[in-house]
């Protein structure tokens, strides 16, 4: 692993980018790294794009991942992920779930929604669909995707225990929604990263 570890996470709006984001900067903070987190807030009631960068190391000086250096793009939906792709650098990996939400242009029938599973195979990334609405709906609760897909891309994260995912998780999940996402967090991270894009 380099000496900082580059990670963005995207989605849409009320998806849950930031509590992800949030549980990604506490578990490197307890796993004793320094971290820096920014944030792109998009338009929640019109599925408006939001974004997260986050950088952990020994010692971090910027706040923001350049183009071509990201060890991974975590996308709660995937023309999000492939929005996002070309920041990742050469074996970086796209952990994306398996969600499409049409944007208003593909809704009103002014675009089309692309072959995102194409459009990333052609481009050469590897990327692991992580099928976190089947998980959602196993345990009764959409809300957990964001967990679920936080659990699969957390065993490619070196440098950060399971303990520290878990405490993480305790001190940014409300009490009563803490069993159902570890669970999710422990679904997440038993997905196999068998790659649909470039070979692993």
């Amino acid at each position: 692993m380099s000496s900082t570890t580059n990670i963005i996470l995207c989605g849409t709006g009320g998806q849950g980018i930031l509590l992800a984001s949030e549980v990604v900067c506490a578990a490197a903070l307890h796993s004793g790294f320094d971290v820096k987190k920014s944030e792109v807030h998009g338009m929640a009631q019109r599925g408006g794009s939001v974004s997260s960068h986050v950088r952990f190391g020994e010692k971090v000086y910027s706040v923001l991942v350049e183009q071509g250096t990201a060890h991974m793009v975590i996308a709660l939906e995937k023309m999000e992920g492939l929005r996002w792709a070309h920041f990742l650098r050469p074996g970086g990996r796209l952990v994306s779930a398996d969600i499409r939400i049409n944007p208003m242009t593909v809704n009103t029938g002014a675009a089309v929604y692309p072959d995102i599973d194409t459009r990333v195979s052609e481009g050469g990334v590897p990327c692991t669909e992580v099928p976190v609405l089947s998980i959602a709906r196993d345990l009764g609760n959409y809300k957990v995707v964001n967990v679920a897909l936080l659990g699969a891309a957390s065993t490619l994260i070196e440098g950060i225990p399971l303990s520290s995912w878990e405490r993480a998780i305790e001190e940014r999940v409300p009490p009563k929604a803490l069993a159902v996402n570890i669970e999710a967090f422990n679904r997440g991270r038993a997905i196999p990263h068998r790659s649909k894009g470039a070979a692993s």
